[in-house]
């Protein structure tokens, strides 16, 4: 096989997660050529409700597997929409980042240092509605950009902290700038968050077999019952969703214990509700738990300015 042409966004930290996936597929003994592709993401700056959500970022690689321009992708799962892709298969997830989020914040401050009336900037839906429950009188501002820029934002003085993907900064060697990092109990991560995708063409059998060497079954039991619970809310309910899932060791072996979280963006509504099942039915688990959150209400959860398709993730890793 020649060499694996890798498609990338231009950001430090797509290029450094596409880097990351790149070294290891040298190792198993290929050649990589990194390829970097431009996304409706990339080059506007509305907020991501405004412009479609999440599938923006993964719109314009996936045209460029499909058309045979690349041979290999590599996303944030998180950035992903939980409906499969007609002709590509996500080939790999590999060992997962720590999937929490960090509080970024002046002078040092951890969350319940923030004084009543602090401003801290989030583009997620998900983050804003969990920081509203915690009812600390916190004013959510919305923000957009890579982590320099809402970095910036704190070090400039414009506000006082803001919330990113704790796997962001740990894969570009800036967790020395994170104050805190939140407690799920907190604020829980979004469905897929410190995961990463490996697609390829599902009838590109030699790509298939070169890339699933860095696939970590553990991981990816995890996101698939995180994105099936994020799948079956999708069908019935447009409130910001998190959830969790972990592998625990029960009575009779491994089991996967979720914890997921339904709210209104104003902290009004806030459902917190877990489930322990088979480890190997994240699927059936994800959807189970699903179903217990839209009957106990987050079906009837206003819809925010998000849409359906893009409620439950917000800020997308790649640039969080």
């Amino acid at each position: 096989m020649t060499a694996l042409r890798l498609g990338t966004r231009r950001s430090a930290l797509a290029t450094t997660q596409s880097g990351w996936v790149a070294d290891r597929l040298r190792a198993a003994g290929h050649e990589v050529e990194l390829v970097e592709i431009t996304t409706e993401g990339d080059v506007s700056g509305e907020l991501l409700t405004a412009i479609g959500g999440t599938g923006v970022f993964a719109a314009a690689i996936r045209r460029a597997l499909l058309d045979g321009r690349i041979d290999v992708a590599v996303h944030s799962l998180k950035d992903l929409p939980t409906a499969p892709e007609p002709g590509l298969t996500v080939a790999a997830v590999p060992v997962r980042e720590d999937s929490r989020d960090v509080l970024v914040a002046r002078d040092g401050l951890t969350l319940g240092e923030l004084p009543a009336g602090a401003v801290v900037g989030t583009g997620s839906p998900r983050r804003t509605a969990q920081l509203a429950a915690l009812g600390l009188g916190l004013e959510i501002r919305p923000i957009r950009g890579n982590v320099d820029t809402r970095i910036g934002f704190v070090t400039s003085g414009a506000l006082d902290a803001v919330v990113l993907a704790r796997a962001g900064l740990a894969r570009l060697g800036r967790l020395d700038q994170a104050t805190e990092v939140l407690d799920p109990i907190q604020v829980l991560p979004a469905p897929g968050q410190g995961a990463l995708a490996v697609e390829c063409r599902s009838d590109r059998s030699d790509v298939v077999a070169a890339v699933t060497v860095l696939d970590d079954v553990d991981t990816r039991t995890c996101v698939t019952a995180e994105r099936s619970l994020l799948a079956t809310l999708e069908a019935g309910c447009t409130a910001p969703v998190g959830a969790l899932a972990e592998v625990v060791e029960g009575d009779d072996g491994l089991e996967l214990s979720l914890r997921a979280f339904a709210g209104s963006e104003d902290g009004t509504v806030e459902l917190r509700r877990s489930l322990v099942g088979p480890y190997d039915r994240p699927e059936a688990l994800g959807a189970d738990l699903a179903r217990i959150l839209l009957e106990d209400g987050a079906a009837d959860l206003a819809p925010s300015s998000s849409t359906a398709s893009d409620h439950a993730t917000h800020e997308p890793e790649q640039a969080s």
